[in-house]
């Protein structure tokens, strides 16, 4: 549909729908979202995107091109009612774009990464589509207090649940969130996300997950950040608090995102081979190996926080072993063995979680897959499976490699370790040292503030 077309659709829907706000979303570079809303007793939608809308870029932590100054213009594929907006909102993703003549896009957004990622897919013929299904895992707390002083640093939390042991898919009336998933599927369904279930996850502190349907690299980005953000409005309707943070918990199960995955031609799944392990085929394989060959340097992109690393650690069903199998949670890579329907044969990586930009993460992920196909990485050739035994119990077995510690070990190894990415400038070298850069000034903050239990540890000593 040309541009002109979608126009005067989306006009006659304004008026239609007597819509009174347009409001522009945008992710920064470290995955968080950001508007800027325009009345339309102002401005007209025509405007808004033949002219754009200016903003700092250096707000946005992107490293700076020539000046700061950067355009939004919506995406008017994305255009969508926000149904946590009193007056009558539509929303759009934005591309950002430079300010020179051409209006070139800008190389750090998101967006037009996992564009590039596509491109790239289907320049060398490999597939026609890349297909996501993330699971997002969350806890829900009744009441929140953190704060950080030069004299003090606390978090606590209070849980309306507490389950004795493995509360996966408990049942109400011990579930009792069971009707805020409901509500927040019915509110993810007008973003135009289908949800295949939810449910209680293995936490015992309200830990719950809610699994979508498949859906392209770009719009998995967009629904990803709509996902979180319909959550985040939704539990505050409920003065409940949420969070997707890796490790919010000591001694509880950890969030993840995991991520399901398969590519198509012409319709027909690449990945698919009747009789082959988990009947996955060669380009199957080869695209595993390309992410477990690349597996240390992604986790910069798919574990991209301090408290990543405190949920990648052994006996919590954590994903840390750079391995393959069947049925295995404790592979960073699941070859789910319920899957009987060909269209969807496919395999899970399941080390990301949710403190990760959706985009760079799921392109980063795209591209190791493609440098897998490309240079035919084998993953039974590099040791890496397949493994149907649970890892935790090979754990002094040296042949076994696992993921990085702490972000730092994973930063490194993105340094030695990022030509897959840059292949036909998907990622740019900008990008990567802009990225390195804000994680290390992460880890110096983290390093040099007095934990709580650095006190208890060393206070009387």
């Amino acid at each position: 549909m040309n541009l002109k077309t979608q126009l005067n659709q989306l006009n006659k829907f304004i008026k239609q729908h007597k819509v009174e706000i347009i409001d522009l979303k945008c992710v920064d570079l470290i995955g968080r979202l950001h508007h800027v809303s325009l009345p339309l007793s102002e401005v007209t939608l025509d405007e808004i995107v033949f002219n754009g809308v200016g903003f700092d870029g250096s707000s946005y932590r992107f490293s700076k091109v020539e000046s700061s100054d950067m355009i939004l213009i919506p995406d008017l594929s994305t255009a969508v009612i926000d149904p946590f907006r009193e007056m009558k909102t539509l929303s759009f993703f934005t591309n950002i774009h430079l300010t020179d003549k051409a209006r070139s896009r800008f190389t750090q957004d998101g967006r037009f990464v996992a564009a590039k990622a596509e491109a790239v897919l289907k320049k060398y013929n490999i597939a026609e589509k890349s297909w996501w299904g993330p699971e997002f895992e969350f806890y829900i707390f009744s009441k929140v207090d953190y704060d950080t002083r030069t004299a003090s640093s606390f978090y606590h939390v209070e849980h309306a649940e507490e389950f004795y042991t493995n509360a996966y898919h408990a049942v109400n009336p011990f579930d009792i969130y069971d009707d805020f998933r409901d509500e927040a599927c019915a509110y993810l369904k007008k973003f135009g996300i289908k949800v295949k279930y939810h449910h209680h996850e293995v936490g015992e502190r309200g830990q719950q997950e809610i699994e979508t349907y498949f859906m392209n690299l770009l719009e998995a980005g967009d629904k990803t950040i709509l996902t979180k953000y319909t959550l985040f409005n939704l539990s505050r309707m409920k003065n409940l608090f949420i969070t997707f943070m890796p490790k919010p918990m000591f001694q509880q199960a950890g969030n993840g995102l995991h991520v399901h995955q398969f590519l198509t031609k012409k319709g027909k799944n690449v990945f698919y081979e009747k009789g082959k392990y988990g009947n996955l085929n060669k380009v199957a394989l080869h695209y595993i190996g390309g992410l477990l060959k690349h597996a240390n340097a992604l986790c910069a992109f798919t574990n991209p926080s301090t408290n990543s690393y405190k949920r990648l650690v052994p006996g919590f069903e954590a994903p840390v072993a750079i391995t393959f199998g069947q049925a295995n949670r404790s592979s960073a890579i699941r070859i789910p063995k319920y899957v009987n329907d060909p269209r969807f044969t496919r395999m899970e990586y399941r080390p990301p979680d949710a403190t990760a930009n959706p985009y760079l993460c799921f392109s980063a992920m795209l591209m190791a897959g493609i440098d897998g196909i490309i240079n035919k990485i084998d993953p039974i050739k590099e040791g890496f499976g397949p493994l149907d035994t649970n890892i935790f119990e090979l754990e002094k077995d040296k042949r076994i490699h696992f993921l990085p510690r702490n972000l730092s070990e994973a930063l490194d190894a993105l340094e030695v370790d990022n030509e897959f990415l840059k292949r036909d400038n998907v990622f740019t070298d900008d990008l990567i040292q802009q990225w390195i850069k804000l994680k290390e000034e992460e880890i110096r903050s983290i390093a040099t503030m007095p934990h709580p239990f650095e006190y208890k540890m060393y206070f009387s000593l």
